[in-house]
């Protein structure tokens, strides 16, 4: 399959409508119409490939489709015999022994800062020309409970900003108006998710990669806890402030991927706490009656949220009581994150950087922010993490008297495309404010927090609400989160196709 467009004609067009209605809807169907037999993963994988080629070029979520090897992957698995299909022969949530994992024959796309067996991990840039010889950890575990690796998506270079744009690989566009930023700098993985591209895509959140761009596209982003999924083969991602996680279109397909994703390895700087129970089971068990503290004031000084971001977040306070939780006003006095974040962000570029093979290709805006992170040694990058295990214990003292906290999740409408177009370090900065204005804090303090989903604004674009949870307590968030999404049901609302 290459990059040609759907043929023409009303045949085409079915086609079309067909490869949607699969696309969207989401890995849990995907994986059950593949372990039922009423599609194989190849069919499914087509389907992926030519929606990308058709819809892709408007958007450039994907760094590379990774067509052959993902049908010969395809094949593979529909070659793994039928009477397997419940999954008895092979340990529960892997591919092995011949059994078929819960993402049998599931294309999922992975962020470009990931490595991908095969493929070069470009970060965003154009400084590595070398491609790797083993998958990371995560994709390893994708894999292994039965998933297809459909290609590697856009990001700005290291992940430095929360605008998908990259001097090497051009910009990335929005599925709901591709005038717009999709986020960052997950933005190529949001892209491909919202646009029916696939059925989810692996991202990093250093200080809400995750979440933003799953609030600019209308998706369900969660941050997990630090240490809750490996960063092998790397003891840490921007030291404790990175984790890995999915865009998905629902809570359960999140919670599937958690399943198969949580776990450290060795190697790994920092691990969770185990959960007492699979995260797709406890989405089973509701909540109960839970104390939840709404603010819409920032965590970041001299930022103000737009209104329609803070209509969203009323809108979903109502909702919340609706579903017979206490909800009340709370006004949280945000410690101030911005030492430990700033020196834990300069050790994780230059950690980047400096293992790049052709450092002199890197984006001048990068070595302006490495010419300052040289000045940053590690000792005060490891007084940054200190720093932020104190402001995680400060943290903890807020959810004494509630259970979840409730904010909306970027204070900023979607940019135009074109925010880091001539844009030096200080502005790129200005710029980048509000929309990190709700999430930075929390990678600081690794407290779980997630974006999700809260209707479309005036300007058709959606929006979104923050739910952070106590430490190791990524299941409350995403209790809460499906009983919103069952209130006000988000997954079946599309973007229109973009067109180049």
């Amino acid at each position: 399959m290459g990059r040609d467009r759907v043929p023409g004609g009303e045949r085409g067009r079915e086609q079309d409508r067909a490869d949607a209605e699969l696309m969207f809807a989401g890995v849990e169907r995907q994986a059950e119409l593949v372990r039922t037999g009423k599609i194989t993963s190849r069919a499914l994988v087509e389907a992926s490939l030519r929606r990308i080629a058709r819809l892709d070029p408007a958007l450039g979520a994907f760094r590379v489709v990774l067509a052959e090897q993902a049908l010969a992957e395809a094949d593979a698995r529909d070659a793994v015999g039928a009477d397997r299909a419940d999954g008895a022969g092979g340990d529960e949530g892997t591919d092995g022994a011949g059994g078929r994992g819960p993402l049998h024959g599931v294309p999922i796309a992975v962020k470009d800062e990931l490595d991908v067996a095969g493929q070069v991990t470009t970060f965003g840039g154009a400084a590595n020309r070398t491609p790797v010889t083993a998958d990371c950890e995560a994709v390893r575990r994708l894999r292994a409970a039965g998933a297809v690796i459909i290609g590697k998506t856009a990001m700005p270079e290291f992940g430095q900003w929360p605008f998908t744009e990259s001097a090497a690989h051009g910009r990335t566009r929005n599925p709901w108006d591709t005038t717009r930023t999709p986020g960052g700098s997950s933005g190529g993985s949001a892209a491909a998710v919202a646009a029916g591209l696939a059925g989810a895509a692996l991202g990093g959140d250093g200080g809400g990669s995750i979440r933003i761009p799953a609030a600019c596209c209308g998706l369900f982003g969660l941050k997990p806890q630090r240490g809750r999924v490996s960063t092998a083969p790397h003891p840490h991602l921007w030291y404790a402030l990175g984790t890995v996680g999915p865009l998905t279109r629902t809570v359960r397909d999140s919670a599937l991927l958690y399943d198969v994703l949580a776990g450290a390895a060795p190697g790994d700087r920092w691990s969770a706490r185990p959960a007492t129970t699979a995260w797709v089971r406890a989405l089973e068990t509701p909540p109960g009656r839970l104390r939840i503290g709404y603010s819409a004031t920032p965590a970041v000084p001299g930022v103000r949220p737009d209104p329609a971001h803070v209509g969203a977040l009323l809108e979903t306070v109502r909702a919340l009581r609706e579903l017979g939780h206490d909800v009340r006003e709370v006004h949280p006095r945000y410690p101030d994150a911005t030492a430990p974040f700033v020196a834990q962000f300069c050790g994780g570029v230059r950690a980047e950087a400096a293992a790049v093979e052709r450092p002199e290709l890197l984006e001048r805006r990068t070595r302006r922010v490495l010419s300052l992170a040289r000045l940053v040694p590690e000792t005060a990058v490891e007084r940054g993490i200190r720093a932020g295990e104190r402001l995680a214990e400060r943290a903890d003292r807020m959810f004494a008297t509630m259970d979840l906290l409730l904010t909306p999740a970027i204070a900023a409408r979607p940019r135009r495309v074109g925010a880091l177009d001539g844009a030096g370090l200080l502005t790129a900065l200005v710029r980048s404010r509000p929309m990190i204005a709700y999430t930075a804090l929390w990678n600081v303090t690794g407290h779980p927090a997630a974006s999700v989903p809260a209707g479309h604004g005036a300007d058709g674009l959606p929006l979104a609400v923050q739910l952070v949870g106590r430490r190791d307590d990524e299941i409350g968030v995403l209790r809460v989160a499906a009983q919103l999404e069952a209130a006000r049901p988000w997954a079946d609302r599309r973007p229109e196709p973009p067109t180049v």
